[in-house]
C-alpha cells in the first residue's frame, strides 16, 4: 500500500484502490506526438473545415469531373452569394486545403495532394 512517504503518491495520488499508479501518466518509449508547430498547423485546416459550407464545397469540388471546380458552379448549389463563396474559398485555400488556378476571369479549385489524407492520419490511432 502507497504512503504519503511514496513519491509516486505525491506526484499522482492514489488510485481507487489505494495503490499509486504512476504508469499510467508515462508515454510509451518511442510514441509519435504532434510537435508544437505541426498540432498549430493542423488545427488550423481542422479550423478551416469546422463549418458545414465548407464541407460541402469539399464535398463538390472532390465530386466535380476532373476533381475541380469553377467558382462560378458553386452559389447555386451552395445558396450562397458569390462574395460569401469567395471567403469560404479563401480560408480553405490558406489552410492548404485547395489549390486556387487562375483561368481569364474564373478561378477554379482543386484539392491540394494529399492535405485529407494528412488529416485523416492523425485521427488514426498509432499502432
Amino acid at each position: 500500500m502507497s504512503t504519503l512517504a511514496d513519491p509516486q503518491y505525491r506526484e499522482h495520488g492514489p488510485a481507487a484502490d489505494g495503490v499509486a499508479r504512476a504508469a499510467c501518466c508515462v508515454s510509451a518509449p518511442g510514441q509519435e506526438t504532434l510537435e508544437a508547430t505541426e498540432a498549430e498547423a493542423l488545427a488550423g485546416r481542422f479550423k478551416a473545415l469546422a463549418d458545414p459550407n465548407r464541407l460541402r464545397i469539399l464535398s463538390i469540388v472532390s465530386s466535380s469531373p476532373g476533381a475541380e471546380t469553377c467558382v462560378c458552379d458553386l452559389s447555386e448549389p451552395l445558396g450562397l452569394s458569390q462574395p460569401t463563396v469567395s471567403h469560404h474559398l479563401k480560408i480553405m485555400v490558406e489552410a492548404g486545403l485547395l489549390h486556387r488556378e487562375k483561368r481569364g476571369v474564373w478561378a477554379y479549385f482543386s484539392l491540394v495532394p494529399g492535405a485529407l489524407d494528412s488529416l485523416a492520419a492523425t485521427l488514426k490511432p498509432k499502432a
